[in-house]
């Protein structure tokens, strides 16, 4: 194996560490629910930076088909490790490809729309009030849905069997924590949320009539 490509320890460490302090900023687990979902979300990063810059697991179990199905790509180099680039025949940097690129549109926009959500949240705590602005206006779990967005870029940019395996079960608990936190603003809130449960999606937001046409 290049050395220079993989083995690379301390930037398995640097950047599961920096991505995961930066989602504990915004996210603050405090019950146990909490903290098993953000604990599921750090282990997937770490798994992922450990093939991206530690040990390339997938490139080995996956070696023989590659090989025989590519055989003028060096699966050892850290370029070769953007599959989708690879695999549709992307030959330029693939730090420039198209999925390389949507990647990052979508790490933006789930941390652009994490934080958002965070500042609506937090200043409707201190008022023990009903976050319903920013882009709760637009659907009812905004930075769950950030955190997804974030988690699918880097499926995108780079993806590995175990991550591909931990995306759904990750999304599934994100969706048990939402329904979790819907009873409990219910019970809080009452009719207030009942209302605007009625009128916002859960995840998906509606474009038009968003605020007219009662969710079913």
């Amino acid at each position: 194996m290049d050395s220079s490509a993989y083995g690379l320890w301390f930037l398995v460490f640097f950047n599961s560490a920096l991505f995961i302090m930066f989602a504990f900023s915004f996210f603050k687990p405090k019950t146990k629910r909490d903290w098993r979902s953000f604990s599921a979300f750090s282990a997937f990063l770490v798994a992922l930076f450990t093939e991206m810059y530690g040990f390339p697991l997938t490139i080995y179990l996956l070696s023989g088909w590659l090989q025989s199905r590519y055989p003028g790509i060096d699966w050892l180099a850290h370029d070769s490790g953007h599959l989708l680039e690879m695999l549709f025949g992307w030959r330029g940097n693939p730090h420039f490809g198209p999925f390389h690129l949507l990647s990052f549109a979508l790490i933006g926009s789930g941390f652009i729309l994490i934080s958002a959500a965070w500042r609506v949240l937090y200043e409707a705590q201190h008022r023990h009030a009903l976050a319903a602005t920013g882009p709760y206006a637009r659907i009812r779990h905004p930075q769950y849905v950030g955190f997804v967005l974030v988690l699918l870029g880097f499926l995108v940019q780079w993806p590995t069997l175990l991550t591909l395996a931990m995306f759904p079960v990750l999304v599934w608990m994100y969706v048990r924590l939402a329904k979790s936190e819907e009873r409990d603003a219910l019970a809080e809130f009452g009719d207030e949320y009942d209302l605007y449960a009625r009128r916002t999606p859960a995840f998906i937001p509606q474009f038009s009539n968003a605020t007219e046409k009662p969710i079913a």
